[in-house]
């Protein structure tokens, strides 16, 4: 993309409504514009983003055996009458009418509707287990949204459901997602602590939470220090085999981790005191087992191996897709902007000519961008005829991870200009050699 054609509706100065720091950004570097209290258009460089980590839920949810559907943003009342949920959510829930003066609500999450979708197609044991999962825009109508999309009325989010014959074969399916939610979180660049954690209106005694450390975390969080020591890494999972999945979930939530919801001061004080930590947290995504709660009110039963009706046992998981990245810009940004981790950046790199115009700068801007296009990598080229401290300003704002800086002195010497965007570091490469050291950082994160 070269930035003179895109939609890039930067601001120099600091919006006076944007109270931390990931919504101040987000709307100066053009990735959302405000429609109505907490709802947010996503203009190109936002919905880019999105999209990229959308992608990686997706790719994380099918690695771990789990199917995409897509249900109605729009829900009868009635199943949520039927399952006795419909007053639990008070205020929050967006209720309506249709023309046919039937109760509708706007979705706030699903349980009822993929419970009903199971019960119509599901009635032997032998179709077990089976997960299904979506990401769809849902609606909670927040007494005071606030935080940009940290705290919106409208959030895009990933809601996956688990249905299994057994509370074991259910408890599976919590530790394999806990497990898959751990490569998710890691592969966007982040450090996501899964707590324990309160249900809420969702129901059930076995949950977490993944927090993000934050100063402008809504949560408070008390934790060992050790748990911040824990990686994923590069392990290969087989998500069928339950040993594993139970290791890797005990590894992760043995350590003292809680929100101020379940936090125990007197087993908080059996931490070494030099690793005690109490801080905020934002919260990027809770995992639940609930049991048959829903299936035995809802009529949701299998022919179990013994011929009878058997009521499913189920979970629920999400991940906030839209608030990840208010939580990765809170994580990850300093005085000049953005700092994108390469697994999520909308660019790959950005490429800034110096001096627009001159023959030989823009002939060797031209070969960059068609090199790192031909690679499959998805430079920004800001072929604008602008100051080259606007040029400069405008990428640390957006946060580009890499950036190639091409003027008529390095040129002369056979050179251009490769900087990192984290750490500020700067080197002289031929173009051909830039070209290259950006394909292999982006070959070694693929």
């Amino acid at each position: 993309m070269r930035l003179s054609r895109y939609f890039l509706p930067v601001l120099k100065e600091n919006p006076s409504e944007a109270q931390i720091v990931s919504h101040r950004l987000m709307l100066r570097a053009g990735m959302i514009k405000q429609a109505s209290a907490g709802i947010y258009s996503w203009l190109p460089l936002g919905f880019k983003v999105l999209r990229k980590l959308e992608n990686i839920v997706h790719e994380e949810q099918a690695r771990a055996g789990h199917i995409a559907i897509q249900m109605p943003i729009i829900q009868s009342a009635d199943l949520w009458r039927e399952s006795g949920r419909y007053d639990d959510y008070g205020q929050e829930m967006l209720r309506m009418k249709d023309r046919h003066e039937r109760d509708m609500l706007f979705t706030p999450t699903a349980e009822e509707l993929v419970t009903d979708i199971f019960r119509g197609h599901v009635s032997s044991y032998k179709d077990l287990p089976l997960t299904l999962y979506q990401i769809q825009w849902k609606f909670r109508d927040e007494i005071r949204p606030r935080f940009g999309v940290m705290r919106g009325r409208e959030f895009y989010m990933k809601d996956g459901y688990n249905f299994d014959l057994t509370k074991e074969d259910a408890l599976h399916a919590y530790n394999r997602h806990l497990v898959s939610y751990l490569r998710t979180y890691e592969r966007m660049g982040l450090q996501a602590i899964p707590m324990r954690a309160d249900s809420g209106p969702i129901g059930g005694d076995d949950t977490h939470e993944f927090l993000v450390l934050a100063d402008t975390g809504e949560s408070e969080v008390f934790y060992d220090s050790a748990v911040t020591d824990l990686t994923f890494g590069d392990r290969q999972i087989d998500y069928d085999d339950r040993a594993q999945c139970q290791a890797i979930l005990e590894e992760f939530t043995s350590k003292y981790a809680r929100t101020d919801e379940t936090h125990d001061e007197a087993l908080f004080n059996q931490v070494p005191e030099d690793r005690r930590r109490v801080a905020r947290g934002i919260e990027v995504g809770q995992i639940f087992y609930f049991g048959t709660k829903y299936s035995e009110a809802m009529g949701a039963t299998v022919q179990g191996p013994d011929g009878k009706p058997t009521p499913v046992h189920m979970g629920s998981h999400g991940i906030g897709v839209s608030r990840l990245i208010g939580a990765i810009i809170e994580a990850s940004h300093d005085d000049k902007g953005i700092i994108w981790p390469e697994g999520v950046t909308p660019f790959h790199c950005g490429i800034v000519n110096l001096k627009q115009g001159d023959d030989e700068a823009d002939a060797a801007c031209e070969q960059l961008y068609k090199a790192l296009t031909a690679l499959g990598l998805d430079p920004l080229y800001d072929d604008r005829k602008e100051r080259a401290g606007g040029k400069f300003a405008t990428m640390d704002l957006i946060g580009l991870p890499w950036r190639i800086t091409v003027g008529p002195r390095g040129l002369k010497n056979g050179v251009v200009e490769l900087t990192s965007r984290r750490t500020g570091e700067s080197e002289e490469l031929s173009p051909e050699a830039a070209v290259t050291k950006i394909a292999e950082i982006y070959e070694r994160i693929a």
